[in-house]
């Protein structure tokens, strides 16, 4: 394994419920920790949602394997003031269990 390719410093994010006012629950996120990962090019599509196009920007992130590296979570990207989310959608280890996969979604800045 390359250390240089494990370039980009990012956040890990955990969604917690908390209670509201009313009743309900809201989603907030919580910091479970900084890593190390190498960010692929983004690919983008555009894709029908509820009879609008929406615009869906995929990516590839290799990190090394955590045990809170989920689908569900986030990772945040911070450049120069500039943060880039990622909604993780799969995480997959490789065949030598050394690295793992992160197959995200672009979102929207909380």
């Amino acid at each position: 394994m390359r250390a240089g390719r494990l370039r980009h410093a990012c956040t890990m994010f955990k969604p917690v419920l908390t209670k509201n006012k009313s009743g309900g629950f809201d989603t907030t996120w919580v910091d479970i920790g900084k890593l190390w990962a190498e960010i692929a090019m983004p690919t983008g599509r555009v894709s029908p949602i509820a009879e609008q196009l929406k615009a869906v920007i995929t990516a590839e992130i290799r990190i090394r394997p955590r045990a809170d590296a989920i689908a569900g979570n986030r990772l945040v990207h911070t450049v120069k003031g500039f943060a880039t989310t990622y909604l993780i959608g799969a995480a997959l280890l490789n065949n030598e269990r050394d690295m793992l996969r992160l197959l995200c979604s672009n979102v929207p800045n909380p």
